[in-house]
């Protein structure tokens, strides 16, 4: 077991964001977290990327508790995209990407850091602004520089890494947002794993192992997504009426929301 979480809770100011929260994860496998705004599904995800700590529960990576890993050896084997960042950062794309390769040198990078971080911009394919200024790019840009910079970290010889991505695909347009989770498939098949958050149900669907469906802090449904996309759990979850049907292409669930 790669990851795994029991009685997971968190509770500021006895405002319950989180309750008793139990989930797992194994090797090679897409883990997509679901459900509405206000679920908990970001809090979630920064609990189990350790920026912030629980109030109760114990989260266990590669058989250790979490908080056991000192910070610069735990930054080799799990990286983490948010979908929040600093808006104003004076400084050129490359730069960027290469903040993922902090980890591995103290004053200067290597030769190798440079490959690295050029690799990962041509994935993203923002190689053709690498020296651009970060602050001149489009929304949707900005999300791919920071996604070079996730991969960039976790390129490294360490088995079994693992990636947490929250909402990758904001402000990108369709193709990009396909070849994203592509990217991100392509990165577990490779012996790692991901940890998800998706708005997009249909997307889940198609790219996830397994689900979990979160409903006002609580995982409302847990397990493969022909068992979670059901008409009732998610309109129970979000409280608005949807059909299910097997998408005719690639036989993933396919919801479609009516009014």
């Amino acid at each position: 077991m790669l990851l795994q979480v029991n009685d997971l809770s968190y509770f500021p100011r006895n405002l319950k964001i989180l309750n008793e929260v139990d989930l797992d994860l194994n090797p090679e496998e897409v883990l997509m977290v679901v459900g509405p705004n206000g679920a908990g599904k970001s809090t979630l995800l920064s609990l189990l990327a350790n920026e912030m700590k629980a109030h109760h529960g114990k989260i266990c990576f590669k058989g250790r508790n979490l908080r056991e890993w000192e910070a610069q050896n735990l930054a080799l084997h799990k990286a983490k995209f948010s979908q929040a960042h600093n808006g104003d950062i004076a400084l050129e794309v490359q730069d960027i990407v290469m903040m993922g390769r902090y980890p591995y040198f103290s004053n200067h990078p290597n030769e190798s850091d440079h490959q690295i971080v050029e690799r990962c911009m041509k994935m993203m394919e923002v190689i053709s602004f690498k020296n651009r200024n970060y602050n001149l790019l489009s929304g949707g840009e900005k999300q791919r520089v920071h996604l070079a910079r996730v991969f960039a970290q976790l390129e490294n010889k360490e088995t079994e890494k693992l990636g947490f991505f929250d909402e990758p695909l904001n402000n990108l347009d369709v193709r990009h947002q396909y070849r994203i989770l592509e990217q991100i498939r392509s990165f577990v098949k490779s012996g790692n794993s991901a940890v998800v958050v998706l708005h997009d149900l249909n997307l889940a669907a198609e790219f996830a192992d397994r689900v979990i469906l979160m409903r006002k802090g609580e995982v409302l449904a847990h397990g493969k997504p022909e068992e979670i996309f059901t008409s009732g759990l998610i309109a129970k979850a979000y409280d608005f009426p949807c059909s299910v049907m097997k998408n005719p292409l690639t036989k993933c669930p396919m919801i479609l929301f009516r009014n």
